[in-house]
């Protein structure tokens, strides 16, 4: 949507655009989610096996598969709903993530909306890379929080419960992963410089740690770490990138003035000069 009276949009169009995007959000959302749907079966069997190899009991037709077990008679139908709702969520996760910044974008002058495209290209691995790794960790979460089970009791697991609990960590995992793509895109537009995003970086790295601790569905200090550690590199890393394009910028900016101190035609500037908040 483009904005109006000079850049600025009043306060009905961008309600109609939060409408707009929302509505988008949860069409993908829900075409995704029929998917999951679809595939219930291959997405709970490989969700499972940090517990249970759900594929190797059903093949020796066993009728229990380790400690996980669902209750109730609308156990399993709602159990499916939830398992296609949080997959729709996951795979949908580039959309709504696009939809998000091209809500942001409309503020944006028209240079700098070239820059959705570089969002959302890097935006997709980025959470691909999360969920993984949120995948990865869940064997020795489950072990960590399993071993608190006193030896003279058994853990029965409600499968519902246990399948939140796993979507849960990795969509958190995704979206943790999507910090380094904010900040070097709110860099590239100009609205963060690279010492704004260092300078504070004691804080950034105690605020990681607490989303880590605050969010995290799993209580065990070695999915937190594993959580927590990526993050905060890849915190630096986008300060470090974020500071290089800035050094770029300002090379580029000089190079608008000739040896006399007018102004070269033949030049300009890559973007608007970032926000520095020493303050």
């Amino acid at each position: 949507m483009a904005a109006s009276n000079g850049g600025r949009m009043p306060l009905i169009e961008h309600l109609r655009e939060l409408r707009r995007r929302v509505f988008k959000s949860a069409l993908a959302i829900t075409a995704l989610s029929v998917v999951g749907w679809v595939l219930y079966t291959p997405i709970i069997n490989t969700l499972s096996r940090p517990v249970c190899d759900l594929d190797a009991a059903q093949a020796s037709g066993s009728s229990y598969c380790g400690s996980l077990v669902i209750s109730g008679i609308l156990g399993p139908l709602n159990l499916q709903i939830k398992v296609a709702f949080l997959s729709g969520i996951i795979m949908s996760a580039p959309i709504w993530l696009y939809q998000l910044w091209a809500f942001i974008a409309p503020a944006l002058h028209r240079r700098e909306r070239r820059y959705s495209v570089g969002f959302i290209a890097a935006a997709t691995p980025f959470f691909a890379m999360g969920a993984a790794l949120g995948y990865l960790v869940i064997p020795t979460a489950v072990k960590v929080l399993l071993g608190f089970t006193p030896g003279s009791l058994s853990n029965l697991v409600n499968f519902d419960n246990y399948l939140e609990f796993v979507m849960r960590i990795i969509l958190l995992f995704g979206l943790a992963f999507e910090l380094p793509v904010f900040l070097l895109t709110f860099n590239l537009i100009g609205f963060l410089s690279g010492r704004t995003i260092l300078k504070p970086w004691r804080a950034w790295v105690f605020g990681i740690c607490l989303f880590v601790a605050s969010f995290s569905p799993s209580a065990d200090p070695l999915s937190m770490l594993a959580l927590a550690l990526p993050l905060i590199c890849l915190y630096f890393m986008a300060g470090g990138l974020a500071t290089l394009n800035d050094r770029r910028r300002a090379k580029k900016s000089s190079d608008l003035f000739t040896s006399d101190g007018r102004v070269s035609s033949a030049q300009a500037i890559d973007g608007p000069a970032p926000i520095d908040n020493d303050d």
